[in-house]
């Protein structure tokens, strides 16, 4: 199957957003064919890009060699351009007036106080799509707080519900609302706002809270406490549907294996399996299991705890059991068949990290891309500044002159 042509082809999209969500967001716009030019400062770089893990194992004074940087920032374009410098600010201008979108998801107030605000770039671009992603949106008591992914977890209740009872709140891992609800409603937003510009010709201005994004997510624990006035607080592992439901030791240093057991047929099945005959005798129903989790958790692990937790999940999936070895990231990268088969992982060449993993996008668009990662992953995250002058050339049409001027004196950096 022939790529002609990606979604996104033809649509651009300044971009101001750093960190986590934002720049994922912008990701996911940029993977699928639009041009996301990366506004960024030398000055005061993303803190992203000095965030670890670094290519190597070395930082070594760059800018350039974080991998937590280089997954959110694929197949964009990178420019450098002083904000505090009026001249900077009429360039920016000078480029929204070109654009589809602008993304920003710095503190409500920020852009404007630049002078790049929404009314400023609707006065240059009418028709203008501008997303800001503020951590609770763009108005009220505390939209002006300041707050990152661990913040938003903290505050909309993730952290009272993560972890162990009787234990003290922990995290998810990495900073989920970064990941997954913020960006995921970031972009659907975006190409609500671009579908309803094809239809209509108008503009948009988006105010999407973050911490909104992570409540959506949350509207079990919600329901229950609104309806039933129920607060179940940090269940680790458990889970009203499920018994047996958790982690069990397996063979090998640092392995384990989750197991989900959802109906009495199941639990037939994994008795069987690992040859408990007196564990199906002793709890033969549902709520039998839920009051002696902590026993059947013991004897559980005391079966796995020898097996090879690959081996062992295989053999329970084939008798129906939901089970999954716990994979570390060498196992996803390096072993996983399905991610293979799907080429989940792509290898880009970056100038300075040389051939680094990147994720591709978990969907694939048939008819578009044919299912080659590759029509997707183009390009690796940019240097800072990479393509300042091609964008300065080829989108403002600015001549060398002009730009080595504006470079010297400091608009360009």
């Amino acid at each position: 199957m022939t790529v002609t042509a990606l979604p996104l082809d033809g649509v651009r999209v300044v971009d101001f957003t750093w960190l986590g969500a934002g720049p994922y967001t912008t990701r996911t716009l940029a993977d699928h064919g639009a041009e996301v030019i990366r506004i960024e400062s030398a000055k005061r770089t993303d803190r992203l890009r000095v965030l670890p893990p670094f290519a190597g194992g070395r930082r070594e004074g760059s800018v350039n060699r974080s991998g937590y940087f280089a997954d959110r920032n694929s197949n964009k374009l990178g420019v450098t351009i002083n904000l505090k410098d009026p001249a900077g600010v009429d360039l920016v201008l000078r480029l929204i007036a070109t654009a589809d979108v602008v993304a920003s998801n710095f503190t409500p107030g920020t852009l404007q106080s630049l002078g790049l605000g929404y009314e400023q770039a609707r006065a240059v671009k009418p028709d203008i799509i501008f997303l800001e992603m503020g951590m609770q949106g763009a108005t009220g008591p505390d939209a002006s707080v300041v707050g990152y992914g661990q913040t938003v977890s903290a505050l909309t209740g993730l952290y009272h519900l993560s972890g162990l009872p009787g234990r003290v709140p922990v995290g998810t891992g990495t900073n989920y609302p970064d990941h997954v609800p913020a960006p995921a409603h970031s972009a659907f937003a975006v190409l609500v706002a671009l579908r309803h510009h094809r239809r209509t010709g108008e503009g948009q201005y988006i105010d999407l809270s973050q911490a909104e994004t992570m409540v959506s997510l949350l509207g079990p624990a919600v329901l229950d406490c609104s309806v039933n006035g129920r607060d179940n607080g940090p269940r680790g592992n458990r889970a009203d549907y499920a018994a047996p439901q958790g982690v069990y030791p397996a063979a090998g240093e640092d392995r384990w294996i989750a197991i989900s057991v959802l109906d009495d047929a199941q639990w037939t099945s994994l008795t069987a399996e690992l040859d408990v005959p007196e564990l199906a005798d002793a709890y033969p129903a549902a709520a039998d299991r839920h009051a002696a989790h902590d026993e059947i958790d013991a004897a559980l692990a005391k079966r796995t705890a020898a097996a090879d937790p690959f081996e062992l999940a295989a053999r329970l999936q084939a008798r129906g059991v939901p089970a999954a070895a716990v994979n570390t990231f060498g196992d996803l990268i390096e072993s996983d068949p399905q991610l293979a088969h799907r080429g989940h992982f792509a290898v880009l060449d970056h100038p300075e990290m040389g051939p680094s993993v990147y994720n591709a996008p978990p969907y694939r668009l048939r008819g578009v891309d044919g299912g080659d990662v590759g029509a997707i992953m183009r390009t690796p995250a940019p240097l800072l500044g990479q393509h300042t002058r091609d964008v300065c050339s080829r989108v403002l049409g600015l001549d060398d002159a002009t730009i080595d001027e504006l470079a010297g004196r400091g608009v360009l950096g």
